[in-house]
Formats: structure tokens, C-alpha cells, sequence
């Protein structure tokens, strides 16, 4: 099982300029914001609960267990802001993303920033949009016109994914499935997971707000007062060819490796659209590395995540020093979302 197949100069170069190139939008159009993931359609509070009686192979890490966990989980538009204080309307084709922070996680973790989490990230969509991280900083480059022809050339695949996930009609992102696209370990086994909702989504007439995805969840479990249930589920690998690591590109076919059911994910009917809730959700801070060993990401892009979430946090923190407006600490909240 590999972190990652590039050679270690190429892969760290193609994370720096990931980093350089990040940073610099970051600082131009909205350093007080995620420079990812910046439009929040509702930080959400909930419960993971581990199935009963799962087979003795994947009683691992936060499964060995039939716990129950309280959680947060975020629904989010993946594109940076338009320019300082402008959010990509929800209207406009994006790629939708679900992360999930699940608290009282006992044991070491692979990051010492946060003693007891699990986080899971995922998009709407079961393949990544990159191979690698080379092909993430070409994407990058085209992103602030610095790709040549050779770059845009071998971007064509990438376009094409991302051109898929952006055709997707969403009404609710509460109500769709989500996955984790690319691999992760589970104890010895590699897998992906996937979070497929109980309930499901029916696009009807198109939208017409800015922040519609946002509405509709407060429509659904504030208004509505429904809840909204999940299955947590998991592929495992099978071989290099039908389940490759380090071509997150490919899908992992069901009839290849059929999903297993995990946990029960259970978000309440709540309010969440309330300013102090606003700003937690503004000041927690989701990434595939705040994880068990026994979870850890695999492959090229996950190895990149890694340093890029870093330093694009650090560099957040550094803004709000220079104004002399630390971001507030949430210690206490990662305890118990209630």
C-alpha cells in the first residue's frame, strides 16, 4: 500500500506549487475564508452509530465497536470565492462536498492538532477529478492562467470528470450520496467509503437564489422538522486493475466490489442557521489526515492534502494574527455537539 507512486522530488514539487498557488488566491480573495470549501450550505449536528455483529476483518479503528458517536458534518460548494466577499452562487455548476467530524474518537491520531477526531471528506461524485498530485497542480495553474498547451492537454480527462460532477441537478445536498473517491486504509485492507442517503432528492423547478442548497436544508430540518438518515458503507480492494490506488480516476465498480455497510448516520431535525453556529462552522477545520492510524489516506492526491490543508490553515491563522483577530478555539464544542 502506497502513499503515493510519484517519485518524492515530484511529488513534493507538485504540492508546493499547489500550496503557491493556493496561498496567493487565498490572500487575493478572501484570506478570513476556507480558501476550499468556503460556501456552507449548514454545519449540521448529528450521531454516528456503528452496525452490530460486523464481520471480525473490519472491527478496526472506529468500528471495532458498536459505539455510538456524535458528530458534525458540513455541506459545502468545493470552489474558492469569486473575489474578496463573493461567493460562486449556489445556481452555478459546482462540485458539491459532504465532511463529517466524529468526536470522542479515542486513540493517537496521525495529526496531534486535535486529540479526539475522525474526519471523512467526500464529493458527489465517486471519482476524483485528478490522478495525482502533478495533475493537481496542472489543474491549479490552469485555474490562474499559468497552464501551457501540453498542461490543458493532459487535463482533458480531468475536464471531463469535473464536467460530469458539474452536470449533476442537486435540489437538497442533504439528499444525495457522496464518496470518498479516493482510497484510505482499514486496519490491513484498503477501501473507499460512501455516505447514500435514506431519502432522496427530486430536483423540480430550477432555482433562482444565490444560496438555494442552504435554504433547502433549512427547509428540510428546520421548517419541516424532518430528520435525515445515511448508510456508511465501504469498498473493499479487490486487485490493481479493477480497484487501483493510485488512480482515483477510476472507479471502483460495485459487481467488482460491492458495498458493505458500516454505520448509521442519523441528523436530526434542528436549527442551524444562527450566527453562532455560523461561526463554528467557520472555525472547524476538516481534513482526511485528522484521522486513526488504522484510517489513514493513501495514494498521491491524499498525501498532497496533507501539507496543502496545512499550510493553507496556517496561513489563515497568520491573517487573522495580523489583525489582531485570533480565530476563536472550539476545544470545548469538539467535545459533545450538544
Amino acid at each position: 500500500m502506497s502513499q503515493s507512486d510519484l517519485s518524492t522530488a515530484t511529488q513534493e514539487a507538485a504540492t508546493d506549487t499547489i500550496i503557491e498557488i493556493d496561498v496567493k488566491v487565498l490572500a487575493e480573495k478572501g484570506p478570513d475564508l476556507r480558501k476550499d470549501h468556503p460556501s456552507s450550505h449548514g454545519l449540521l449536528w448529528g450521531e454516528f452509530k456503528v452496525e452490530d455483529n460486523l464481520p471480525e476483518s473490519l472491527q478496526v479503528g472506529i468500528f471495532a465497536q458498536p459505539t455510538t458517536y456524535p458528530i458534525w458534518m458540513r455541506l459545502s460548494n468545493a470552489s474558492p470565492p469569486e473575489k474578496r466577499g463573493k461567493l460562486k452562487s449556489d445556481i452555478e455548476p459546482d462540485v458539491r462536498a459532504l465532511a463529517i467530524k466524529l468526536l470522542n474518537v479515542k486513540g493517537e491520531k496521525v495529526l496531534d492538532d486535535e486529540q479526539q477526531t475522525q474526519d471523512f471528506l467526500m464529493i458527489n461524485h465517486p471519482v476524483f477529478f485528478v490522478r495525482d498530485a502533478q495533475g493537481f497542480a496542472k489543474l491549479m495553474k490552469a485555474s490562474v492562467g499559468q497552464a501551457n498547451e501540453e498542461d490543458l492537454r493532459s487535463l482533458a480527462p480531468t475536464f471531463e470528470v469535473l464536467k460530469a460532477i458539474q452536470s449533476k441537478q442537486v435540489a437538497n445536498p442533504l439528499l444525495i450520496p457522496y464518496w470518498s473517491a479516493t482510497p484510505f486504509r482499514l486496519g490491513s485492507q484498503v477501501i473507499k467509503f460512501s455516505v447514500r442517503p435514506h431519502q432522496q432528492d427530486t430536483p423540480g423547478s430550477t432555482p433562482t437564489s444565490e444560496t438555494y442548497l442552504r435554504e433547502e436544508v433549512v427547509k428540510y430540518l428546520t421548517a419541516e422538522g424532518k430528520d435525515a438518515t445515511y448508510d456508511f458503507l465501504v469498498q473493499l480492494y479487490v486487485n490493481d486493475e479493477k480497484t487501483p490506488i493510485e488512480d482515483p480516476m477510476q472507479e471502483w465498480q460495485e459487481p467488482d466490489s460491492p458495498f458493505i455497510k458500516l454505520a448509521t448516520i442519523t441528523i436530526p431535525a434542528q436549527k442551524f442557521d444562527f450566527e453562532e453556529r455560523k461561526r463554528l462552522d467557520e472555525g472547524l477545520s476538516f481534513t482526511p489526515w485528522h484521522t486513526l492510524p488504522e484510517h489513514e489516506p493513501l495514494g498521491s492526491v491524499n498525501l498532497a492534502r496533507k501539507k496543502v490543508y496545512r499550510e493553507l490553515a496556517k496561513a489563515r491563522r497568520e491573517y487573522a494574527q495580523h489583525r489582531a483577530e485570533e480565530p476563536q478555539t472550539y476545544s470545548s464544542i469538539l467535545d459533545d455537539p450538544q
